[in-house]
């Protein structure tokens, strides 16, 4: 059997479109910190989603090279997640993407620890010739959210954001960016789905008044 979050863990993965208050439990990502536009081309982003990806599938795909790791099971690559805010300002300003501090993230597989991620990075970079270097392990405890289905281009985002704030409004709910982030969860590939069609996962940390 292929372990697929998405689909074991649907709560997390396949809500509606209209917000939902939610607990996230803490998940293990292998993950890159950066600063500025994501649509750079060429740019700290897009190098780290690069490097991410290439070390995810060399963790999935170890048993085919020959290397046993302990615990392993097959499973689906997770999709890739991003954690983003500004300096000195309360929530995200998503119009403002050159100012953007960010997570790039993909889930760990629960079998994997620091020892397999650190043996997977450096098979990478010997591979791929690539600098995984800035890779880390982070434990993220997401806690009191809540999220919603985007269905669109990222650019109208802030629409779903809006109605999510409402939703905050209408619950006795606030939002709570003190050490949490506003945070996306990528399901569609842009360079293969149509805009319209793209799907993204909104979270926004809370808590009750």
């Amino acid at each position: 059997m292929t372990i697929d979050v998405k689909k074991l863990e649907k709560q997390f993965y396949q809500p509606k479109t209209t917000p939902e208050l939610i607990e996230i439990p803490a998940m293990n990502f292998m993950a890159i910190r950066g600063m500025g536009d994501p649509n750079a081309n060429n740019g700290a982003y897009q190098t780290a989603v690069q490097k991410l990806y290439a070390v995810a599938y060399t963790l999935r795909m170890s048993q085919k090279a020959g290397v046993d790791l302990p615990g392993f099971e097959p499973y689906v690559v997770p999709p890739l997640e991003g954690l983003w805010w500004q300096t000195g300002k309360h929530g995200v300003d998503l119009t403002s993407k050159a100012t953007f501090q960010w997570w790039s993230m993909i889930r760990l597989p629960k079998f994997v620890n620091l020892a397999m991620l650190d043996w997977a990075k450096q098979n990478a970079a010997e591979k791929k010739a690539l600098d995984t270097s800035a890779i880390q392990w982070l434990t993220y405890d997401e806690g009191l959210v809540v999220q919603a289905m985007h269905l669109g281009p990222y650019a109208t985002e802030p629409d779903t954001v809006t109605t999510m704030a409402a939703f905050i409004a209408d619950h006795e709910l606030q939002v709570d960016f003190t050490e949490r982030y506003h945070h996306e969860i990528y399901l569609s590939d842009p360079r293969k789905t149509a805009a319209e069609k793209m799907k993204t996962i909104l979270r926004h940390p809370v808590k009750r008044l």
